[in-house]
């Protein structure tokens, strides 16, 4: 019954990062963090290297993980290192999807096609539209608002 409660505690925490990131996507990023987010929406051929200030972010997530793995095996909260792997599998599938597949950094695979990989290219698409900080859209990654699913005409919207 706790190995239930543990994986429980996981796949909750995935699904909650998706809203933890949205919402710092929305409201740090675009917001007194957009120094760190801003060179991610210029053009790649404008950007000086492979890294970009962006990638700090990965460190932003990474803490909490972390803290949450020392705090679960160290005391008597071990649930807590459950949220630590479900923070870590979430970062996992953030990198695989956004800095793999739809940013192409690694070249380990490309194009799906899926009704579902296509909106999460369109949903991205949206959201970089824009360079500048306001007026963005779809700040999210796995779930993707239902108009993306239909093609761009349908949902463009100027």
């Amino acid at each position: 019954m706790i190995v239930l409660l543990y994986i429980g505690i996981v796949l909750l925490t995935i699904l909650a990062m998706e809203f933890v990131a949205w919402a710092a996507h929305k409201y740090l990023m675009h917001g007194w963090l957009w120094s760190w987010h801003e060179d991610h929406h210029q053009p790649h051929h404008e950007k000086d290297g492979f890294f970009e200030r962006n990638d700090l972010f990965f460190l932003v997530f990474a803490i909490p993980s972390a803290l949450s793995y020392i705090i679960g095996l160290s005391t008597v909260h071990r649930w807590l290192l459950f949220v630590g792997i479900g923070i870590s599998i979430y970062g996992l599938i953030y990198f695989l999807i956004h800095d793999v597949y739809i940013h192409q950094r690694f070249k380990w695979f490309r194009q799906l096609d899926s009704p579902y990989s296509r909106a999460i290219l369109r949903a991205h698409g949206a959201h970089h539209a824009k360079r500048s900080k306001e007026d963005c859209e779809s700040f999210g990654l796995l779930l993707v608002h239902p108009k993306y699913f239909r093609k761009r005409s349908a949902w463009k919207t100027d």
